[in-house]
């Protein structure tokens, strides 16, 4: 669980984000998920948007789907998602280090 202080320190670290995961009509299938699992490894700070067809997640199923995946929503905004989720990646520059 991250704390106060970090999320508001990933919300400002999102900003600059452009989205890396995009959600199509098909909403949060399991190839979705899949992708989104892939680049949180990757990159720990992700931004996911939402196509205008796409009926946005409640804030149970976002909360769902994070602890799925093991991460944490830092924020939404309108059809905009950024999760956070610690990687055991080597070589990568850690966001909350």
């Amino acid at each position: 669980m991250i704390t106060k202080s970090e999320r508001i320190n990933l919300r400002s670290l999102a900003q600059t984000l452009k989205p890396i995961v995009w959600v199509g009509k098909d909403g949060f299938s399991e190839t979705v998920i899949k992708q989104i699992e892939e680049e949180l490894f990757n990159h720990e700070l992700i931004k996911i948007s939402m196509q205008e067809s796409t009926t946005p997640p409640t804030e149970f199923e976002l909360t769902e789907m994070a602890v799925k995946l093991g991460a944490e929503v830092v924020t939404t905004i309108g059809r905009k998602i950024v999760l956070y989720k610690h990687s055991e990646k080597k070589g990568i520059k850690h966001v909350l280090a």
